[in-house]
């Protein structure tokens, strides 16, 4: 099978988890009994928590002779949380099982994202195919969940992540090449491990680019953790739910598949730009609850605030990061925004969606024009216009 084909498959596996986990385990834990304020604060923590087991697991995932290999093991221990939550009697142990869970299993992305990106550059194919292809199972499993619902109750998400998990574990093992981590041989000590990371963080360019994205990308966060339950009470029905949220990953995996070429000639500091702007008018607008036929359109501007920015900032930090560094660069820039500023985020979303309903989009619109302030300041970097 072609690489970029068993790759391709690998993503999907990976995104049949995050297709269901992450627009539904906040009705899971709804029908657990948790209030807002609750569920915000069992989403949070794990994204809270990203950069500091995010980069533990990063250094720890460097140690091994291959890359596959610490994806499998992260794999497998992620699905015996998830099945634990069927279980968990509270609040607390709820917390604890997804914690546990979401924080294995989202140190798999950044780890398949190096070895992706650096064959993408070596064979010449565009790294939104694989990825493209993980988007469409989020559709996919999006969907199914959205019918599934309709027939069953809500254990049924905590069913289909933990089996979803294991075979991402299998695919891991079947389909990722037998890449090293280490080409020149044995890994380096722990210690000299850490002082890469430590470089990093202080390279003031790097950091902006990471704080950046993860401003844009945390402004999802009220989105994807209260959208299904504010769109429940404008009465959508749930399986029209299942297509908002299939329209806006469209959309992703759209711009991932058809415009690789336009955006290698924009530049991953201008598109940066375009996704910042996109998330304060996106957000914006959804703070005024807008109607059915609104939200397709504004739907599709996840292209810019996710995929656009996604994309630009995985390139950014290829481009400001040696080569002995990458899983912890990538690692480092998932913990931020994917982890610590969307955490934050969600959060204050339970608080802002018992306090203010639909209105709590506000509060990211402002995360969307701090990013744009941020992606402004970072386009004058001679290292982000030339590439370092």
């Amino acid at each position: 099978m072609p690489l970029v084909a068993r790759l391709s498959l690998f993503y999907v596996a990976i995104y049949l988890v995050i297709g269901v986990s992450l627009p539904y385990v906040a009705t899971f834990l709804r029908a657990k009994g948790l209030s807002g304020a609750e569920i915000g604060a069992v989403l949070a923590a794990p994204l809270l928590l990203k950069p500091f087991t995010g980069s533990i697991l990063a250094v720890w995932a460097d140690g091994f002779r291959l890359r596959r290999s610490p994806m499998i093991l992260l794999a497998v221990a992620a699905a015996a949380a998830y099945l634990a939550m069927l279980v968990a009697p509270g609040f607390w142990s709820l917390l604890v099982c997804w914690l546990l869970g979401a924080t294995l299993f989202s140190t798999i992305s950044p780890l398949i994202d190096v070895v992706t990106l650096r064959r993408a550059r070596l064979e010449g194919f565009n790294y939104g195919l694989p990825r493209g292809s993980g988007s469409s199972a989020f559709i996919a499993a999006n969907l199914a969940m959205g019918v599934v619902l309709t027939l069953v109750g809500a254990e049924v998400i905590v069913v289909w992540i933990t089996v979803a998990a294991l075979l991402t574990a299998f695919a891991a093992f079947a389909l990722v090449p037998p890449e090293r981590v280490h080409d020149e041989g044995e890994a380096p000590a722990r210690r000299d491990r850490w002082k890469g990371l430590g470089s990093l963080l202080t390279d003031r360019v790097f950091v902006l680019a990471v704080v950046t994205a993860g401003l844009i990308q945390g402004a999802h966060g009220f989105y994807y953790s209260f959208s299904t339950i504010l769109w429940r009470k404008q009465e959508i029905p749930e399986p029209m739910i299942g297509v908002l949220w299939g329209v806006g990953v469209a959309a992703e995996v759209g711009f991932m598949w058809f415009l690789e070429s336009w955006r290698r000639r924009v530049g991953p500091g201008r598109l940066l730009v375009m996704g910042a702007g996109a998330a304060v008018i996106r957000w914006t607008a959804y703070a005024f609850a807008p109607p059915l036929w609104a939200l397709f359109p504004l739907q599709m501007l996840h292209a810019f605030t996710f995929a656009a920015s996604f994309l630009a900032s995985l390139q950014l930090i290829e481009r400001l990061t040696p080569p002995r560094s990458a899983s912890a660069a990538q690692a480092l820039n998932s913990a931020v925004s994917q982890g610590f500023t969307l955490g934050l985020a969600t959060l204050a979303s339970g608080p802002l969606f018992d306090a203010l309903g639909v209105r709590g989009y506000w509060a990211m619109a402002g995360l969307g024009a701090a990013g744009l302030a941020g992606a402004l300041v970072l386009g004058r970097s001679s290292r982000v216009r030339a590439g370092a």
